[in-house]
């Protein structure tokens, strides 16, 4: 996987030794649960998330360059969930993020989800990019629209990780033409 430079930020593969960091701000009650999971109970939790589901293809730890901390996550997902994904060869994906409450509002996750469009569009087979986000989540829904992506649909009723009914809404960039 490559390491991707922005003006404050490295997004780079979660390593084992960020597991202390990512319990830091993943225990945080305010910042899973908006994001559908809940929040981690221990640094070893964090350190089996690293290994399991961050060492996914495509999926950074959101580094600040200045102190090197990871602070977030930003990937791409197969977008194979979205319910009206129409686009030939299943060549949609899907950017997931999250940040630490200490960094919201700041700017950073829009500019990570710019660096990942920008990869996206040297050298990926990916056609659509999707974000989706749920509906008391309206922090994703400004970054969807700083970073291009515009209103596709809205599902009403449906069921995230934790049990919770909820809304979610879908936003989508075309990339190339479809």
């Amino acid at each position: 996987m490559m390491i991707i430079e922005t003006d404050r930020l490295i997004l780079r593969p979660w390593m084992e030794t960020d597991a202390e960091s990512l319990f830091k701000y993943a225990s945080d009650p305010d910042v899973g649960p908006i994001a559908g999971w809940a929040p981690h109970p221990s640094v070893d939790y964090s350190r089996e998330i690293i290994s399991s589901v961050f060492a996914a293809p495509d999926v950074y730890a959101v580094v600040i360059k200045d102190s090197g901390e990871p602070v977030g996550c930003c990937g791409l997902m197969p977008a194979d969930r979205i319910t009206n994904n129409d686009s030939p060869n299943n060549r949609d994906a899907e950017i997931g993020y999250w940040i630490g409450k200490p960094y919201w509002g700041l700017g950073l996750i829009p500019e990570a989800v710019k660096a990942l469009i920008n990869k996206c569009r040297e050298g990926n087979d990916i056609t659509r990019l999707w974000i989706c986000f749920r509906n008391e989540n309206q922090n994703s829904k400004r970054v969807a629209e700083k970073c291009g992506f515009t209103y596709s649909h809205t599902i009403y009723d449906t069921t995230d990780l934790l049990g919770n009914i909820i809304t979610e809404h879908f936003y989508s960039l075309i990339l190339k033409p479809i």
